[in-house]
C-alpha cells in the first residue's frame, strides 16, 4: 500500500518545516505551501490524502481554504490555529474540517490525529460493505456515497461516517463521547459540541424539516440515535 500522501500548508516557515520533517520521518509522502494560493496548484497536482490547515494565511482565510478544498474531492482536513476558542473550532467542523489542533501542540500529538485521520481510509469489510436503504435514503459505504430520492447528498467525510455509523445501529442511543471515540477513533479532548455541529450539518442535508428531524434524533440528555423509517432496512450485498 503506497504511503498516505499529505499537504501541510502554514505560512510560519518554522512549523511548516518542522511538520514536513516529521511527518516524512513517519514515511509519508509530503508536500507543503506557504500561502493559499500555491496550497489550491499543490492540492490539484498532488492529489494529497489530508491537508494539514493553518487557519491563518496571508492570501485567504483558511475556513474558506477548507471549503474549497473538500468541495472538490472531500480530502481530509486538519486545520490549526493558535486560537483556542471554541467558536473557531465550531466554525471550523461546520466547514469541513476532520480535527483540530490548536498551536502550540506537541509532534506525538500531530501523529496521533494523522494516524486517527487516515485510519479512516482502511478498506472496509465484508460486513460493512452492505449498502444501508432506508425508503428514499441510501448509504454506499464502498463508493462513500450518500442519495436521498436518488439525488447525491454531498457530505464530508466525517459527516459520512459518522452518519454510517449511526445508520449502522439503528435505533440505538449514543452518548457524545461514545460517538467521538467511535468515529474520531481516538481520546477527543475538547468541546464535545463537535459532535452537535456535524449532527447539524447532516440534518441539513439529509432531512425534510432539519428543525424536527425524523432520521437522526436527539435524545435529551444523553445523546443522538438514527431511527429507521417505517420499514427495516434493506441490506444490498455489493456483487
Amino acid at each position: 500500500m503506497a504511503p498516505a500522501k499529505i499537504l501541510v500548508v502554514d505560512d510560519d516557515p518554522a512549523v511548516r518545516n518542522l511538520i514536513q520533517r516529521f511527518l516524512m520521518k513517519q514515511s509519508y509522502q509530503v508536500e507543503a505551501a506557504e500561502d493559499g494560493k500555491t496550497a489550491l496548484a499543490l492540492f490539484e497536482q498532488f492529489n494529497p490524502d489530508l491537508v494539514i490547515l493553518d487557519v491563518n494565511l496571508p492570501d485567504v482565510i483558511g475556513f474558506n481554504l477548507c471549503q474549497e478544498m473538500q468541495s472538490r474531492n472531500g480530502v481530509f482536513v486538519l486545520m490549526l490555529t493558535s486560537r483556542a476558542d471554541e467558536a473557531d473550532k465550531i466554525r471550523g467542523f461546520a466547514k469541513g474540517a476532520d480535527d483540530y489542533l490548536t498551536k502550540p501542540f506537541g509532534l506525538g500529538e500531530l501523529e496521533v490525529r494523522v494516524a486517527a485521520i487516515l485510519r479512516r481510509q482502511r478498506v472496509v469489510t465484508t460486513a460493512e460493505q452492505k449498502r444501508l436503504v432506508f425508503e428514499k435514503l441510501m448509504i454506499d459505504p464502498v463508493r462513500r456515497e450518500v442519495a436521498l430520492n436518488n439525488q447525491p447528498v454531498p457530505l464530508t467525510a466525517l459527516e459520512f461516517d459518522l452518519l454510517h455509523f449511526l445508520a449502522s445501529h439503528p435505533g440505538r442511543v449514543w452518548r457524545r463521547a461514545e460517538l467521538i471515540q467511535e468515529v474520531w477513533d481516538y481520546e477527543y479532548v475538547g468541546d464535545q459540541r463537535v459532535v452537535d455541529v456535524h449532527i447539524g450539518q447532516i440534518r441539513k442535508k439529509i432531512e425534510i424539516d432539519a428543525s424536527q428531524p425524523a432520521l437522526i434524533q436527539t435524545v435529551r440528555g444523553v445523546g443522538y440515535k438514527f431511527e429507521s423509517p417505517t420499514n427495516p432496512p434493506q441490506l444490498e450485498v455489493h456483487s
